[in-house]
C-alpha cells in the first residue's frame, strides 16, 4: 500500500531554473492553474447565458455572489463592498482547490503549508494596507481599544500586537491542517478496502460516508477563511 503522504509530494512537470532558483512547473502550479480557468469558465458561461429563469450555472454563480455579498454586508458593512472582487477571488480559488483535490489521482494544493500561508499573507498584508490608508496612524489604536484602563495599557497592547501578528499563522494552518489530515485518512481507508479484498465492503461503506464529509470541510474551510478575511477588514475598516 502507498504511503498516505505519497498523495501530497511535488513533481515537476517543467524543469526550469532561473538565477540559481527553481521556479519549475510542478504539479502543484498545474492544479492552481485548472482552479483558475475552471473559475473563469464557469462564471463567463454563467454570465453570457444569463436568463431571466437562470440555469443552472446561472444559479450557482449568481447564489456565490449573493452569499459573498451578504456576508461581506453583515460581517463589514456598506463600506466593504468595494473589496468584494478580492474576497470573492479568495473564496473561490481555495473552494476551487478543494474541491479539485477530492477528484481521484488529482493534486489538492491546499494541503500544503507554503500555498496556505501565501495566501493568508496576501490577506493580511493588504487588510494592514487598507488600515494605514484609510486611518493612517490612528490605525495603531486598533491594539489599544477604548475604555481600557491606563494600567493595563503595557500588558494589554504587546497581546493584542502578537494577536494581530500570528493571525496569518493561524488562518493558514487551519486550512491546510484539515485538507492534510481529510485525505490522508481517506487515503488510509482506501488502502484498507484493496487490501481486505471481499471483507473490504464495511471499509468501502464508511470511506464513501468520509468522502461526503470531506466534500462538507472543503466547503466549511473555503467559508471559514473568506469569514475570517471579512473579519479582519472589518478590524481594519471599523476599527472594531
Amino acid at each position: 500500500m502507498a504511503s498516505p503522504l505519497q498523495q501530497f509530494e511535488i513533481q515537476k512537470i517543467i524543469p526550469l531554473e532561473v538565477g540559481g532558483i527553481d521556479v519549475s512547473f510542478t504539479n502543484s502550479s498545474l492544479f492552481m492553474v485548472l482552479a483558475v480557468v475552471t473559475i473563469l469558465l464557469l462564471l463567463s458561461v454563467s454570465v453570457m447565458r444569463a436568463q431571466l429563469v437562470p440555469g443552472r450555472l446561472q444559479s450557482a454563480g449568481e447564489v456565490m455572489y449573493e452569499f459573498i455579498t451578504d456576508m461581506i454586508n453583515e460581517t463589514i458593512g456598506s463600506k466593504g463592498i468595494q473589496y468584494f472582487p478580492f474576497i470573492f477571488s479568495i473564496f473561490l480559488f481555495i473552494l476551487m482547490g478543494n474541491i479539485l483535490g477530492m477528484i481521484p489521482f488529482s493534486f489538492t494544493f491546499t494541503s500544503h503549508i507554503v500555498v496556505t500561508f501565501a495566501l493568508a499573507m496576501v490577506v493580511f498584508l493588504f487588510v494592514t494596507l487598507v488600515g494605514f490608508m484609510r486611518h493612517g496612524f490612528h490605525f495603531l489604536s486598533l491594539f489599544a481599544p477604548k475604555g481600557v484602563p491606563l494600567a493595563l495599557a503595557p500588558l494589554l497592547i504587546p497581546v493584542e500586537m502578537i494577536s494581530y501578528l500570528v493571525r496569518p499563522v493561524s488562518l493558514s494552518i487551519r486550512l491546510f491542517a484539515n485538507m492534510l489530515a481529510g485525505h490522508m485518512v481517506l487515503k488510509i481507508f482506501a488502502g484498507f478496502i484493496v487490501s481486505m479484498g471481499f471483507f473490504g465492503i464495511l471499509p468501502y461503506v464508511f470511506s464513501m460516508a468520509l468522502v461526503g464529509f470531506e466534500i462538507f470541510v472543503c466547503l466549511l474551510q473555503a467559508y471559514i477563511f473568506t469569514i475570517l478575511t471579512c473579519v479582519y477588514f472589518n478590524d481594519a475598516i471599523n476599527l472594531h
